[in-house]
This record gives C-alpha cells, structure tokens and sequence, in this order.
C-alpha cells in the first residue's frame, strides 16, 4: 500500500511532518473539540475531504473524531472502523454514550487483550467485529545499535547527570494518575545516593510545583531531575539505566513500555492494563503492584544491583521479545488485513481521523 493513498484528518502537530516525510496528505481540522457545534459541523468537512480523495475507508481513533467520522461515513457510503486505544471509563449515562461511538465500527481494533476484554464486555461487541491489534515500536529508530555516543554525552550534559551515577527514567505527562508522587515515595525508600533519578514529561505547572515539594519533603538521597520534553527520546532510554511505569490506573497499551524494551533497557511497570500483556515479569523486566512505593522500590533495588552478565543477557531478551511482537511494521500489517475485511478489493485511499 502506498503512504499517497493515507489522508489523516487532525489537529495538526510536530507529528505532521512526519506524515510529510513519507508523501501521506494531512489535513487540519478542529477534531479535538468536544463541542456539539463543532462536532457536527466536523461531519461537513471530513465529509468533503473523504469524496474530494476518494476514500474507501474512515478510521476513527478517538472519541470526538469518531462522532463526526461516523456521520461523515454514513453519508458518503464509505466503511467505517474504529481503534479503542483504553478502556474508557463509563460513568454518567452521557458519558456512555460518548464512548459509545467506539463500538459502532465495521471493525472495533482493540490496542491490548486488556481493552478488548473491556470492549466486548461493556459494549457486546463480539469476535465477528473485535480486533486485537498491539500497538508497535519503530525498531529502526528505536534501535540501541542506531544511537551515537555523542548523541547520549549531549543528554547527559543536558539533564546535568553526575559522572558514575546511576539513571531512572520515568517518563509521562505530568498527570497524578501517570504515578510520579509514588516513584518520588519509592526513590526515598531505596536510599541510594549514587541513584540519578530524570522525571520527563510536560503538564500542568501546579503539579510539578507540588512533585517538586514532595521531592523536598521526603528526605530523599536521590537527585532529582524535572525536563519537560525530550525530542530524542531513543538517545533517553539509552541513557537510562533503569524505566519505569508508574502508573496508578491501567493504561490500554503503554508505549513507553516497549520503547525501552525495543531499547535493551530494564523496565519496571504497574502490574494492571496493557503493562501485563508487553512485559514478562523477571524475564523482560518488573511488574510491581500499582501504588506500591515499597514494591517499588524494592523493585528498583533488584534492578540496580544486577550484574553486568544479568543485564545484557535481560537486553538480548527485550530486544528479541519487542521485534517477535511489537514492531510498527506488524501493527501496520494487522490494520491493513482488517481493511481488506471490510474492503475485499484493494482500497484507493484511508482517512484516518
């Protein structure tokens, strides 16, 4: 299949010029917007985007988009799929049938067993229609062999990393539920001066005010590190000795997960969600019960204190565990056999919305 033939449809971003690089066609909508007038207005737009590039297929792969790709499907006659990426909480009875419009695809792709369970259980969508399809990692990019020396020094420098000190790298939007208030609790617990601890991701300022307070607080001998955003993130796993997820609620899939397996590196992740389904517990890295700074924490200590021999045989265990399962050319070659379902004659364009 040829990139020309995919058009998505989006708020736009630095991922765009990606999509450039490759000769795929996107276009800027509000898609975003939770607002009604918005949504429905959306339906006109994708509408005219799907006739204008004759598309054969609509793939929705979040709630607000799907509301308006649905209708846009319905009434330019083109199929429709779409990708749950969580187990998406139910709550109101509005809230439900927000979420609802998920399960409505010709095809429902589910990103872990962990979310297909939930598919199938809230909404009754069945084997006819449910897909399992992991999410996947780049390897060409995310591959240790790919990254420079002097890419990781120019890290280093960056981050301020003490010479012989040891990294933990715990990356993820700054949100509560992504767990940094544990690993900040766990670091203190392990008490390990020689521990560099890198807490990456951007959010909400009055949160990291209140992780840098917890930091203070805790007495911990662990240097800490606050950096909002990384663009080389290959070179960031590389440089760590130690990722980890600490997540209190289950993710669908975690990507950061399989990035830094892809890596060689050793992960320690919550044990619920898709963690359980891309991490073989003591072969590929850790699963510590959720919210548990002292499981943590112990985890950490194992960690750190493997050998060199026991490190680089878990590495070749990762690094073949990740391309066995989870490359994005697998992904890629899973979506395209459920386009073929629901479009047994080779299709002449995707929008992806």
């Amino acid at each position: 299949r040829r990139s020309s033939d995919l058009v998505v449809a989006s708020e736009g971003g630095p991922r765009g010029r990606e999509l450039d690089r490759v000769g795929a066609t996107h276009v800027t909508l509000p898609l975003a917007s939770k607002n009604p007038f918005t949504i429905r207005n959306n339906i006109d737009r994708l509408a005219k985007v799907i006739v204008q590039h004759d598309a054969d297929i609509v793939h929705a792969r979040s709630r607000a988009p799907a509301w308006s790709a649905r209708y846009a499907a319905q009434r330019t006659g083109r199929h429709f799929v779409t990708t749950f990426h969580n187990a998406y909480g139910l709550g109101s009875f509005l809230k439900q049938r927000y979420n609802a419009v998920m399960a409505t695809g010709e095809r429902v792709i589910a990103i872990s067993q962990f979310v297909a369970n939930h598919v199938a259980a809230t909404y009754g969508v069945g084997p006819d229609r449910l897909r399992l399809i992991p999410r996947g990692v780049d390897v060409s990019r995310f591959d240790p062999d790919s990254v420079s020396p002097e890419r990781m020094v120019r890290l280093l420098r960056a981050w301020r990393v003490p010479d012989g000190a040891q990294t933990v790298l715990l990356p993820g939007r700054l949100t509560r539920w992504k767990g940094q208030l544990v690993f900040i609790e766990a670091m203190a617990r392990l008490r390990r001066p020689d521990v560099h601890a890198v807490i990456l991701g951007g959010g909400e300022a009055g949160y990291r005010r209140a992780l840098e307070k917890a930091v203070a607080a805790s007495g911990s001998a662990t240097t800490f590190r606050f950096i909002d955003d990384c663009p080389d993130m290959a070179a960031a796993y590389m440089v760590a000795d130690i990722v980890v997820s600490a997540s209190t609620q289950p993710e669908g899939f975690g990507r950061v997960i399989i990035e830094a397996q892809a890596m060689g590196r050793p992960v320690i992740a919550t044990a619920h969600g898709g963690a359980q389904e891309t991490i073989i517990s003591g072969d590929t890295g850790w699963l510590v019960p959720p919210g548990d700074a002292e499981a943590l924490a112990a985890g950490l200590a194992l960690a750190l204190d493997q050998d060199g021999a026991a490190r680089l045989a878990m590495s070749r265990r990762e690094i073949a565990h990740v391309r066995t399962h989870f490359t994005s050319s697998l992904m890629a070659a899973r979506t395209l056999t459920v386009y073929r379902e629901v479009l047994p004659q080779a299709a002449t364009a995707t929008v992806a919305a």
